[in-house]
């Protein structure tokens, strides 16, 4: 989840609104990627979670972490719960159930992303390994009870948990006990971003089905390839989904704004203070009619901090967020960024990822959401398997990641970091798919080997 931003300049109507989001247009030659993955800290030596209190507690990671990295704290009441590179824009925080997370750097090419990745994972190991902490990468903790995961020290999860049992079941589950690994990319101006959030939306469950990395709960089978993508499906109906209005006519900033001053609001923060206001409208801070804080003003900070707090496959704010994967092998995190260049940062590649996508009506692509957590790449859409589809998409985003043809040190291009998502597809086996023949062979029903064969 991001971190806040601090703008307390008055919005003074919906048309700030909608100004502050198009304000994220930028030339194709500025387009950046940015990555995000998160991933589960334990103890070695009884495969527990890590409490953030204590001398080898996540306080304790993240202080070193600081240490090494010389990056600014971020606190939330005398706590440290986050760092920021003030230079290059990345950021370091904790999910609710100490999720580790590298928000990435706005970088040019996948081969930083990768490079950026590999210094962030022998930082914090130099850091872990003297606590006796290790970090495994999958979609849902497999083995931890939510009773037994950790509580982070952060004021807005505290109010985010009492109103989440409100609005669904599994809210609690995807806050506390889930990983994710995500990509964050740029529009020139409105039919762009309109453009990608459709093909970005359409093909998420592809994306589901491609990382699927979470088929265990609680020491068990769940009968699903990617239980992460499930409990997304009944988590806040108000904030999740596939957003069917994204493809009908008239889509632009404004239906977005529209769409996002719909959704219930979590908090407002003033003076560093989270105040709980879960429920309220948006709309009646815009006016300064909110009961629980009267006269009070929309600011620039609570719109971007809203938009951070709804939670659909493909989110807008000043950049596109895709978010439908599950975090697996350190790979998977410049695999997905790259898959993502690929479609959206070549012309050609957007408009044959929209032919694709375009004859799927809205049920179409809403079973293939409900279907894939369970059936992976064995779903079907549009009366294809959606392995057919998936080897598709690697074709298009190929093409487009050569025609980009972003060199890396060793001369080749982006397209290099599409080989595990390839042999996906080739095999026809997700990773759970891996997971799940281990754990009935091998592992003899057992799931501490996880810990080691996961780590990230």
């Amino acid at each position: 989840m991001a971190r806040d931003v601090v703008d307390s300049q008055i919005v003074e109507s919906r048309h700030d609104l909608v100004a502050w989001i198009e304000a994220g247009c930028k030339p194709p030659s500025a387009f950046r990627v940015g990555a995000e993955h998160e991933k589960f800290p334990f103890y070695k030596a009884d495969l527990s979670p890590v409490p953030y209190e204590g001398p080898r507690g996540i306080g304790a990671l993240m202080q070193g972490v600081r240490e090494r990295l010389g990056w600014q704290p971020i606190e939330d009441g005398g706590a440290l719960i986050g760092l920021a590179d003030p230079a290059g824009g990345a950021a370091i925080s904790l999910e609710p159930g100490g999720q580790f997370e590298l928000s990435g750097a706005p970088l040019a090419t996948i081969h930083e992303v990768a490079a950026e990745l590999d210094a962030h994972l022998n930082c914090v190991h130099a850091v872990a390994e003297p606590l006796g902490v290790g970090f495994f990468a999958l979609g849902l903790s497999p083995t931890w009870s939510l009773a037994e995961t950790p509580v982070m020290p952060k004021s807005r999860y505290r109010i985010m948990t009492r109103y989440m049992p409100k609005v669904g079941t599994r809210g609690l589950d995807m806050m506390f006990r889930t990983c994710t690994v995500q990509a964050n990319l740029d529009f020139s101006d409105e039919a762009d971003m309109v453009a990608k959030l459709r093909v970005g939306l359409a093909l998420q469950p592809t994306m589901v089905a491609l990382f699927a990395n979470s088929p265990f709960s609680e020491g068990r089978l769940t009968g699903r390839l990617s239980e992460r993508s499930e409990i997304w499906r009944d988590t806040d109906p108000a904030r999740t989904g596939m957003l069917p209005f994204v493809f009908e006519p008239g889509m632009g900033f404004e239906r977005y704004v529209d769409y996002a001053l719909d959704v219930p609001l979590y908090f407002v923060k003033r003076g560093g203070v989270y105040r709980d206001v879960a429920g309220a409208s948006f709309r009646d801070l815009l006016a300064g009619r909110l009961a629980a804080l009267p006269g009070e003003r929309a600011t620039v900070s609570d719109w971007a901090n809203h938009l951070s707090t709804i939670f659909p496959e493909v989110r807008l704010k000043r950049y596109i967020e895709a978010r439908g994967a599950d975090v697996g092998t350190a790979e998977s995190v410049p695999a997905y960024a790259a898959l993502m260049v690929g479609l959206y940062y070549d012309s050609d590649a957007l408009a044959a990822a929209g032919d694709l996508i375009r004859p799927w009506s809205a049920e179409q692509r809403q079973t293939m959401r409900d279907e894939v957590p369970r059936l992976g790449l064995a779903a079907r859409v549009g009366g294809r398997r959606l392995r057919e589809v998936a080897r598709e998409t690697l074709d298009i985003a190929r093409a487009g990641l050569k025609r980009r043809a972003r060199l890396g040190p060793d001369g080749a291009d982006e397209s290099a970091f599409l080989a595990p998502l390839d042999e996906i597809v080739a095999k026809g086996r997700v990773p759970a798919e891996r997971w799940i023949a281990r754990f009935e062979g091998p592992w003899g029903g057992r799931l501490e080997p996880i810990f080691a064969e996961a780590a990230m």
